[in-house]
């Protein structure tokens, strides 16, 4: 990453703080609480729910993947860049976890850059109003918890 683009994620993640975070309507300590010990636990179960999905989209389990040649379905640019991001994000989420089990701030920005990713995915599937209603619920709750990680 460049500086600059550095300096802008930082920028946007200053303004998320300070809207989301500071300026939104706070949620309860016990629900803070709640989310911050079931992060790390949530995050792997997402994972582990997408891993198959992803596997039989590139054709390595048995069913779907031989679905999609047979049928002889031509499969464009946007099916490898989606697969692309699809990939990156798990990889993303998968890297959080360490540093969600032990609350470092590693760990909530790596998963804040999913959340990021996640948002330049749905718009390149055109999935840009449940993709932005989703990500602002999801910087909501992130933002709400930053502080828990040091």
């Amino acid at each position: 990453m460049t500086a600059s683009n550095e300096k802008g994620l930082a920028q946007l993640e200053k303004t998320l703080d300070l809207y989301l975070g500071q300026k939104a309507p706070a949620l309860p300590k016990n629900i803070k609480d709640l989310i911050v010990s079931l992060a790390p636990w949530g995050n792997i179960a997402l994972i582990v729910m997408a891993l198959p999905a992803l596997l039989a989209v590139l054709g390595i389990t048995g069913y779907m993947g031989s679905m999609v040649y047979w049928a002889g379905a031509r499969l464009g640019l946007v099916y490898y860049v989606s697969l692309a991001f699809l990939g990156l994000i798990l990889v993303v989420r998968a890297l959080a976890i360490p540093g969600l089990f032990s609350r470092s701030i590693k760990g909530w920005r790596l998963l804040y850059y999913s959340v990021l990713l996640n948002i330049v995915y749905s718009l390149f599937n055109y999935n840009m109003f449940s993709g932005l209603i989703g990500a602002v619920i999801g910087l909501y709750f992130l933002f709400q918890i930053k502080k828990y990680y040091k």
